[in-house]
């Protein structure tokens, strides 16, 4: 049964998709430290953060809204790691395994 955001699959697979980004960035140079790096966190963290505040907004049009705000956190995210990769900073095999993540989203 579901009776706060803790318990949507969707959230707790969010959270299990920022830890693993925080230990990916960990490598990212240090000259990056405020730029690529907090952009792919922020991203990461933004998504399961709108999911519960969606939920939190008690109102479905409001909750729809914020899922919206979530899945383009999402795409942002990817595109990040994507030129990421690109450039060096993370091995396919990282990249392959958060879009693995993402696409179980």
């Amino acid at each position: 049964m579901i009776t706060n955001y803790k318990d949507l699959d969707v959230w707790n697979k969010s959270i299990t998709l920022v830890e693993k980004v925080y230990v990916i960035t960990k490598i990212f140079p240090e000259e990056e430290k405020f730029a690529l790096t907090n952009q792919v966190r922020r991203s990461v963290i933004s998504i399961p953060s709108n999911i519960a505040e969606g939920w939190g907004r008690k109102s479905t049009k409001d909750y729809i809204r914020f899922l919206h705000i979530a899945l383009g956190s999402l795409y942002e995210l990817e595109t990040q790691l994507i030129i990421s990769e690109k450039i060096n900073y993370i091995k396919d095999e990282d990249l392959q395994m958060i879009v693995l993540i993402i696409k179980d989203l």
